[in-house]
């Protein structure tokens, strides 16, 4: 499913007031700002628009800065949470997903203010109430991080 599709009540692309109803994160930790494909329990790809005037820059290498490498990993992360919700739609029951664990990261270019990161996010598996990620984070069609992340689905 791509921008302007519409399948099972979705349409795409999804913008930030969509992204607050599928994520419980608020600014200045919602690290998603766009929806724009989906395949329904295989892949979601969303974008954060990386700004100047993000908080964690004033900290982070302020004469240069980048953003640290959790926060790539953690947008992969909130990433999966939103192809899940989106895939179980109304099965969802509110749940929340919490970070397990992270596999296999590497960071292999910074990202810097003015760069979009594109996050493209599968599912590896699934047990029970797990599910395992594995994402790719890309700038200009370049990777700059991947990992493979352990994500649970706790009740609210």
């Amino acid at each position: 499913m791509t921008q302007g599709d519409t399948q099972a009540g979705i349409t795409l692309p999804i913008h930030i007031d969509g992204i607050q109803k599928l994520l419980p994160h608020r600014y200045p930790f919602l690290l998603i700002d766009r929806v724009v494909e989906f395949e329904p329990g295989k892949r979601v790809l969303c974008y954060k628009n990386v700004s100047a005037n993000e908080q964690f820059f004033q900290g982070h290498f302020p004469s240069q800065p980048v953003m640290p490498g959790v926060l790539v990993v953690e947008a992969l992360a909130q990433a999966g949470g939103i192809l899940s919700h989106l895939t179980r739609g109304k099965n969802h029951n509110g749940n929340l997903s919490y970070l397990v664990k992270v596999d296999a990261a590497k960071f292999s270019r910074m990202v810097v203010p003015g760069d979009r990161l594109e996050l493209e996010v599968s599912i590896k598996r699934e047990i029970r109430n797990m599910t395992m990620y594995s994402g790719i984070a890309r700038v200009d069609g370049q990777q700059a991080a991947c990992a493979e992340i352990l994500c649970a689905e706790v009740p609210r």
